[in-house]
Order: structure tokens, then C-alpha cells, then sequence
């Protein structure tokens, strides 16, 4: 069974960099796509970036394309999503997401499998 969990969210000024961890533990990273999404207060949760099982297709919403970058290690099993030039807009849960079967990254939140728990990004202005 796949278990997820974040870390490395925190309060940042607008500019700033952060690096959200996704360590997962049960199966191999390699062995699935995964997605980092997010969710403000009021608002649905939206996908942020992915990363095919294979690794060699990365994903990202068009809000934070050139900022954001998704990688992973599989040696330590673990997905990371480095966030650079922070905005306020960027405040937000940050949850990373597994779909166990399939090749593809799903940009909806539904077909994903296995959720972490989160980590909360603010960003101030």
C-alpha cells in the first residue's frame, strides 16, 4: 500500500523560494505517475505538476510554468516540486497525488489514487 507525505511548505515573501518534499513509502516512485496539486480556501483543487512513471514527461499548469519545476529521486523514493518567484496567488494546501495504474500524468484530481496529507505554502506581499 502507498503511503505519501509532504513536507516543506512554510511562509515566504512574494520572490521567494520553497522545495515541497513528497516521500513515499510501499512501492517504488518509478513504479507510478505522480501529481502535486493544490487547494486555496473557497477554491477546488487544481493540478500544479506531474511526472510520468517513466520520468521522462514532466507536466505543468500553464500558472506556473518557468517557476515550478517537479523532479524526482528514486533512490530516497521521493518526489519534489521546486517553487521559485512565489506569489501570493501561489498560497495554497500543496498535496501530492498517485495514480497506481496507467502510463499517463491525469490533470484532474479524481483519477488519482493515494493523497498525502498536505503542507501549507503562504506567501506574503
Amino acid at each position: 500500500q502507498v503511503q505519501l507525505v509532504e513536507s516543506g511548505g512554510g511562509l515566504v515573501q512574494t520572490g521567494g523560494s520553497l522545495r515541497l518534499s513528497c516521500a513515499a513509502s510501499g512501492r517504488t516512485v518509478s513504479s507510478y505517475a505522480t501529481g502535486w496539486f493544490r487547494q486555496a480556501p473557497g477554491k477546488e483543487r487544481e493540478f500544479v505538476a506531474g511526472i510520468r512513471r517513466s520520468g521522462s514527461r514532466t507536466y505543468y499548469a500553464d500558472s506556473v510554468k518557468g517557476r515550478f519545476t517537479i523532479s524526482r529521486d528514486n533512490a530516497k523514493n521521493t518526489v519534489y516540486l521546486q517553487m521559485n518567484s512565489l506569489k501570493p496567488e501561489d498560497t495554497a494546501v500543496y498535496y501530492c497525488a498517485a495514480v497506481l495504474g496507467g502510463v499517463g500524468v491525469p490533470l484532474t484530481p479524481y483519477e488519482y489514487d493515494v493523497w498525502g496529507q498536505g503542507t501549507q505554502v503562504t506567501v506574503s506581499s
